[in-house]
């Protein structure tokens, strides 16, 4: 019997592989991407099997067509998927030592969370006037594409400010506001929208575009009915609806989890 050498770099080769396949998996789980991860991490089992294992060559030779010609079909069929990964990537707080010497964005600790007490005075307001609002509050992955569907902005997170752009006959209520780094970034944006079967019918499309937007990104959204006056809160795919202004608080701050 013949024995593989195996040595310390082989180690490290494959811990580093192992490490690299686990940030993968975090990061597509976080941007919506897993079920490509996982269907790709199948097909490469399946190949290795086939060819390397088995050696069964006429069905290794058709799995090395596919693998050969697999990015170019990955890339045409999955490009909004794809999109959403590198974006992931980008932004992932595993790599804010790289993004520090390329990105702009503020990192100022102090100002962290200043929007939340403007937010959840002037959802308090328009739920007691039923005043329909969608605020999108960024997290670690960078909403851009979406702040592109709407007016693009740059204020400060102000109660009145929230309210007026919401307001019933404003040419900007219909969309969602996005809020990134303390600062208002644009209003009237388009959000995906959920298409889970097991979403409650009585939910609009405020909800459903609030959970698709949850679904996909790492965001927190707020949601506020037209026809109920309630406050609702959608993240990492879970909706919570009718909540209180101290609820609102609790989880925007962190103190609370959905």
């Amino acid at each position: 019997m013949t024995w593989i050498p195996f040595g310390i770099k082989d180690a490290i080769d494959i811990l580093l592989v192992a490490f690299i396949l686990y940030k993968t998996y975090q990061l597509m789980k976080g941007s919506g991407t897993l079920a490509i991860f996982s269907g790709l991490v199948s097909f490469l089992v399946v190949w290795i099997l086939v060819s390397q294992v088995l050696e069964m060559r006429l069905l290794g030779s058709i799995l090395d067509k596919f693998i050969s010609v697999g990015f170019i079909v990955l890339v045409i069929l999955f490009q909004d998927d794809i999109k959403r990964f590198l974006v992931a990537l980008g932004t992932h707080s595993g790599w804010r030592f790289l993004a520090k010497f390329f990105s702009k964005r503020d990192t100022d600790t102090e100002n962290e969370g200043k929007y939340i007490a403007p937010v959840v005075l002037a959802c308090m307001n328009m739920a007691k006037k039923k005043t329909g609002a969608l605020i999108v509050i960024e997290k670690e992955i960078d909403l851009s594409v979406y702040e592109h569907t709407g007016e693009m902005f740059n204020a400060e997170v102000n109660a009145r400010l929230i309210e007026n752009i919401f307001f019933k006959n404003s040419p900007l209520h219909d969309g969602a506001m996005i809020i990134a780094d303390n600062r208002i970034k644009a209003a009237g944006c388009i959000l995906p929208v959920a298409q889970n079967a097991e979403i409650p019918k009585d939910l609009g499309l405020r909800h459903r575009s609030g959970l698709g937007m949850s679904m996909e990104t790492d965001a927190m959204v707020v949601i506020v009915s037209e026809e109920r006056g309630q406050i609702s809160v959608a993240h990492n795919g879970k909706l919570q609806i009718n909540i209180s202004a101290e609820e609102l608080q609790q989880i925007l701050s962190g103190e609370r989890k959905i």
